[in-house]
């Protein structure tokens, strides 16, 4: 078949495309036949090399997909794979399996024509939704829910900062902060995406980098502070997170694109009673109950730019370079 790999961690020069050796299901697997693939900030780092996040070489990424089984049926991949018997599967906590794993990183994954999945990780896609956008669906719908819904319990009339609003993440999350009845804030890195972000949902959006928007937190929520903060930025905002959140307000932490070291006044935390959670993904039911409203139409997975499978390196250039706003996706056809 042919994929999109690389053999050597480096720069987006890595990446090859050509031949590689078609996966063969084993006992409870299903080969899929790859449609779309949707691209994440994971990629980057795993191609890149990071410390902690060890893949096999040479090596295929891509965590959503959506395509067709070898029997012809339309579906959607869970990105989390885990034992399924252990009492952390058995009791829908199975992001906190202990051979957790997402698809694509230590599994070869959607760069490719064919993807070997678990039977249990494949959810019936209606004809209804084209596999674009279910491709750019499942991780950062998934993570958004469970940290808003399931973690933070955002409720009707809450005010919600979500940084990053024209990442997947941040797009998944105004959305369905949005539904949940909250008021959306967000920050986004480019003034053009400021729009954009209002045009989803969100009532606020600043710059992240250009303006100071601890001080819009405040006078937006008129001094009172944020109920619930969703951070995938890290490092540059962490700090600022807990004197942005009020008396008892929630900051879910889901990713680190600005650094993985944060230091702050533990004074800010214990002080005000802030809650702080950390998540990866989520479990197979968040992805589940998310699902049943995009299949309703409540949610609609912003897609920035579709790319055909071959140009997966021109598609993650466009990525690290913060160009777009929402998921870029692959196209094997």
């Amino acid at each position: 078949m042919k994929a999109v790999f690389f053999a050597e961690h480096g720069g987006i020069d890595k990446l090859t495309w050509g031949d590689f050796p078609t996966p063969v299901p084993g006992s409870g697997e299903t080969r899929v036949r790859v449609k779309a693939c949707g691209l994440n900030r994971l990629d980057l780092l795993l191609r890149q090399g990071t410390p902690g996040l060890p893949v096999p070489l040479p090596h295929v990424l891509g965590a959503d997909v959506a395509g067709t089984t070898d029997d012809g049926r339309r579906v959607m991949v869970a990105p989390g794979l885990s034992c399924g018997a252990c009492p952390a599967c058995a009791t829908d906590r199975d992001h906190l399996c202990d051979r957790f794993d997402i698809l694509g990183q230590n599994t070869n994954g959607g760069y490719a024509q064919f993807v070997v999945v678990p039977d249990r990780n494949l959810l019936p896609l209606p004809d209804t939704i084209p596999f674009e956008a279910a491709a750019a669906f499942p991780l950062v719908f998934m993570t958004a829910w469970h940290a808003l819904v399931s973690l933070a319990g955002l409720t009707r009339g809450e005010t919600a900062l979500i940084h990053a609003g024209g990442s997947g993440v941040g797009t998944a999350a105004i959305q369905i902060a949005r539904e949940r009845g909250a008021r959306v804030m967000t920050t986004v890195g480019a003034p053009w995406k400021k729009d954009r972000a209002i045009a989803l949902g969100a009532e606020e959006a600043v710059v992240r980098t250009e303006e100071d928007w601890a001080t819009a937190a405040a006078r937006w929520t008129e001094g009172r502070g944020v109920d619930v903060v969703l951070d995938t930025v890290g490092q540059t905002t962490f700090a600022t997170d807990l004197q942005c959140l009020r008396r008892g307000g929630r900051l879910v932490a889901c990713g680190s694109t600005s650094g993985r070291e944060a230091s702050f006044d533990l004074r800010s935390l214990f002080g005000k009673n802030i809650t702080v959670f950390g998540t990866r993904l989520g479990p197979r039911r968040a992805l589940e109950d998310v699902f049943a409203l995009f299949k309703s139409g409540q949610f609609k997975p912003v897609v920035d730019r579709v790319f055909p499978l071959a140009q997966a390196a021109a598609a993650q250039s466009h990525l690290q370079q913060n160009k777009s706003f929402g998921k870029v996706v692959l196209t094997t056809e």
